[in-house]
Formats: C-alpha cells, structure tokens, sequence
C-alpha cells in the first residue's frame, strides 16, 4: 500500500502527519517463510528499524504479521487481537490523555498476543499470555530486545508499574 492509503480514515495533525514514511520490512512467519510487511514510522527513525528488522529476521525470530493500523480501522484492539505487529497510530497512551509514542511513529509493537500489556490484572489484548518459552515471544535476553536496545530503544518490558512486552519507543 501506499503511505496515502495507510493514513486513510483518520484525521492526523499536518505537523505529525509530514513527518511519517512508509517503510516495507522483511521477517520470518510462523510458517517458516519470509514475508515482507509495512510500518508507519517517523521519518528519523528509519534507519534504525531497517536495521533492526534485518537483526529479527537475521535471527529468525518469527512473526505473525505487519500490516499498517489502518487496515483495522484504526482500532488497536483489533490490530492487537489479530496479532499484527504495528507502529503508527495517532492514539492516546491505555488509560490516559497523553498522545502515544504511536501517535508520533515512534513506538513499534510486535506479536501482541504473545507479548501483551498487563497492568496488575488488566491485560491487552485480552486473554493474552506472556510465556517466553513460546516462540515469537519477546525474552530480555533475546535478540529483538538487544537490536532495539543497542540503538537506544526502551522497551516496555523493562518497565515498572506495568509490563508491555510487546512495545519499543524511542523519543525525540
């Protein structure tokens, strides 16, 4: 799709919406094939994803898929429920007022399902289980952590008050 077609449906600041790329990235499926996927990102941002995808794929840690939000009608739940990893979505943070890092291109969320956002007993998406023996599962020590990790990326993972093992940022 083109990057037109992915912000489609949604009103979108000028100021945010100038600064976003489409990118294409190539991973490893659950079936052991390699596809190639599309995220939204801040234009800064886009040598570091390109790098880190390669890193994931290099690694042949696998992925359910990457598809724009936009696909789900804007609905991160539903993006979240079928799995698809993402970037982009001008949204608030869960439980807040604040803009995402989403809403800026600036966060990546991989394999929901299987890395979900739990705070004390509220979990997104719901009935998602964090097990790290499971492939696709995002570990502290894995792969996917240190190629986000080394180019100065958070992970939600390492937070807190609360756990999103799916979500990385980094801000301005």
């Amino acid at each position: 799709m083109t990057l037109k077609q992915a912000l489609a449906g949604k009103e979108i600041p000028h100021s945010i919406k100038e600064n976003l790329v489409l990118i294409d990235v190539e991973y490893w499926g659950f079936d052991a094939c390699q596809h190639v996927g599309q995220l939204v990102i801040h234009r800064e941002l886009t040598e570091d994803v390109k790098d880190i995808f390669a890193e994931i794929k290099a690694a042949r840690f696998p992925i359910e898929k990457i598809i724009p939000v936009s696909q789900y009608a804007w609905s991160d739940d539903a993006s979240m429920e079928d799995n698809n990893s993402s970037a982009f979505n001008y949204r608030n943070i869960v439980d807040g007022q604040n803009l995402s890092q989403h809403a800026y291109g600036r966060a990546i969320d991989l394999n929901p399902r299987l890395n979900p956002y739990v705070k004390g007993d509220f979990i997104l998406p719901p009935g998602a289980v964090y097990s790290p023996e499971v492939p696709g599962t995002i570990t502290s020590d894995g792969e996917v952590v240190k190629a986000f990790l080394k180019r100065g990326w958070d992970w939600g993972g390492s937070w807190q008050r609360l756990k999103d093992w799916q979500h990385f940022e980094k801000r301005e």
